[in-house]
């Protein structure tokens, strides 16, 4: 078996046994990044981490159990970039002062194509934190995504800019596994956090 036949396999897997233990919630996972019951605890145990607190401009994936991640770093006065779906039209740059009150809608696609504006990352100046979305992930930090290849291309360019930023994710504690199957443009996370805990990578 070839790894994208692994990494599919593995996809298959994680998605039935979210919806299996009863945790996977709308919209069905499979062909997705997996919205999942917790996302909103593992939203906010990265917010509180230092990572979090101190990042003043936060990129993040446009996936469902990330909404609430792009709420909170609304809410705590960071400014917002998101990527839109399959990159179609480029990154999203929500200004949280104007969106005040209204950072739950301003933190959906539909909300953040009303509220934001197109931005190319050299227009600026930092990134202090990315947030991707996993289907599986390991504590190594080897991420699988569902398979397009985008959130894989969102971090290279960051990381071709700004070398170190952290790259976090929030995942099910169902979605974190012992391996995930590598090639070589595969990119790696450094935080991961679950309902339950939070994982350091380690370097």
């Amino acid at each position: 078996m070839g790894v994208r036949e692994e990494k599919q396999r593995l996809r298959e897997h994680i998605w039935k046994k979210l919806v299996e233990a009863g945790v996977a919630r709308f919209p069905p996972p499979y062909g997705r990044i997996p919205n999942f019951e917790g996302a909103e605890v593992a939203a906010a145990r990265l917010s509180r981490l230092e990572e979090g607190a101190r990042a003043g401009v936060v990129l993040a994936n446009p996936d469902s159990p990330q909404r609430r991640v792009r709420e909170l770093a609304l809410r705590q006065g960071k400014v917002l970039i998101m990527a839109s779906p399959r990159l179609r039209r480029g990154y999203l740059k929500i200004d949280p002062a104007e969106v005040r009150g209204r950072e739950a809608v301003a933190s959906s696609i539909k909300g953040a194509f009303r509220y934001g504006r197109r931005v190319g990352l050299d227009e600026l100046e930092s990134i202090d934190l990315v947030v991707t979305g996993c289907v599986a992930v390991a504590g190594s930090g080897a991420r699988l995504g569902k398979g397009s290849g985008y959130g894989d291309r969102e971090i290279a360019e960051v990381r071709r800019r700004w070398e170190d930023v952290p790259i976090a994710t929030t995942v099910h504690e169902l979605q974190v596994v012992e391996w995930v199957p590598r090639e070589e443009h595969d990119q790696r996370v450094s935080i991961i956090a679950t309902p339950r805990r939070v994982i350091r990578v380690l370097e």
